[in-house]
C-alpha cells in the first residue's frame, strides 16, 4: 500500500491512521507542482492528496481513506464492530469533522482579508463545535472512553482549529487536544516532512 503524500495537508490524517495501525506502507511525497502533473490527475481528478494506492487501484478523500483503513485492520481497534451503535457513532463523528467543522475553518482562514467573512466562519465554527465540547464534557474520547477513527479524523480538524486560534474558551476540546498530540503515531506522521 502506498500514500501520495503532502506534509501539512489532509494527507497527514491519512498517515497517522497508518502510523496507528502500524502495518508495513510505502510514502511518497509530493511538492504542491506535482500535483497538477498528468500522472497525478491519474491518481485524482482533481490532483490532490491523500491518495492511496493498493493492488487493485486508487482511492482519494481523507476520511474515507481513514475509515477504510480501520476497516481494513481490524486487529488495530480504530473502529467497533458492524452493526452497533458505537459504529454510528464512529460514522457520525467522522463525518461532522469533514462537513461541519472543516468548512467553517476554511472560511475562517479565507478571510484574513475579509473580517466579515471570518468573522462568520469563526461564528459557524463555534456553533459546529460546541456538540464536541459537550461529549467531550462526557467521555474522554468521542465514542465512548477509547481512541478511534473518529478521534483521528475529528482530532486532526480540530488541531487544524487550533492552529487558526479558534478554540479558545473551549477547555474540554483542549483537554482532548492536548491527549491526541501526545500519541507516538501521531507524532510520527507530523515528523515526516521530506
Amino acid at each position: 500500500m502506498r500514500l501520495f503524500h503532502i506534509p501539512g495537508t489532509r494527507s497527514t490524517r491519512v498517515l497517522w491512521m497508518l502510523e496507528e495501525i502500524g502495518a508495513p506502507y510505502e510514502l511518497t511525497i509530493m511538492s504542491r507542482e506535482e500535483r497538477q502533473t498528468g500522472e497525478h490527475r491519474g491518481r485524482h481528478p482533481l490532483g490532490r492528496v491523500p491518495v492511496l494506492e493498493d493492488d487493485d487501484g486508487f482511492v482519494f478523500e481523507s476520511a474515507a481513506l481513514c475509515l477504510h483503513l480501520a476497516d481494513l485492520h481490524p486487529r488495530a481497534d480504530l473502529i467497533p464492530p458492524p452493526g452497533t451503535h458505537e459504529r454510528a457513532l464512529a460514522y457520525q463523528w467522522t463525518l461532522f469533522g469533514m462537513t461541519e467543522l472543516e468548512p467553517a475553518i476554511i472560511e475562517t482562514r479565507r478571510g484574513q482579508d475579509d473580517p466579515a467573512r471570518a468573522e462568520a466562519g469563526a461564528e459557524r465554527f463555534r456553533v459546529s463545535v460546541g456538540p464536541i465540547e459537550d461529549a467531550l464534557a462526557r467521555h474522554t474520547h468521542l465514542v465512548g472512553d477509547r481512541f478511534c477513527v473518529a478521534d483521528l479524523v475529528c482530532g486532526a480538524v480540530l488541531i487544524f482549529a487550533k492552529s487558526a486560534g479558534l478554540t479558545e474558551g473551549l477547555p474540554n476540546t483542549n483537554d482532548y487536544l492536548a491527549r491526541l498530540e501526545e500519541r507516538p503515531a501521531r507524532a510520527r506522521a507530523t515528523q515526516i516532512t521530506s
